[in-house]
């Protein structure tokens, strides 16, 4: 199963936060900047685009628990 949500990562402290939180989820993780796919567990794939705006998180998992985490940490990020 495919989810996505949007993540605002505007701040140093937000993307060191949402990838202390993001790598418990085992599942891939990507995320969407524009036409760029990144995983959304490197934090130097995230500080290497443009954090201004809202980027797409979509996660590829069928582990309920995932799902959940995923809900929770995009809640946080919003």
């Amino acid at each position: 199963m495919e989810k996505e949500r949007y993540v605002c990562l505007n701040t140093i402290d937000r993307v060191e936060n949402f990838v202390n939180k993001i790598i418990a989820i085992d599942s891939d993780v990507d995320l969407v900047s524009g036409r760029y796919t990144l995983d959304a567990k490197s934090i130097m794939a995230i500080f290497s685009i443009c954090l201004t705006e809202k980027l797409k998180l979509i996660i590829r998992s069928d582990d309920e628990d995932e799902i959940k985490l995923f809900n929770e940490i995009t809640e946080e990020f919003k």
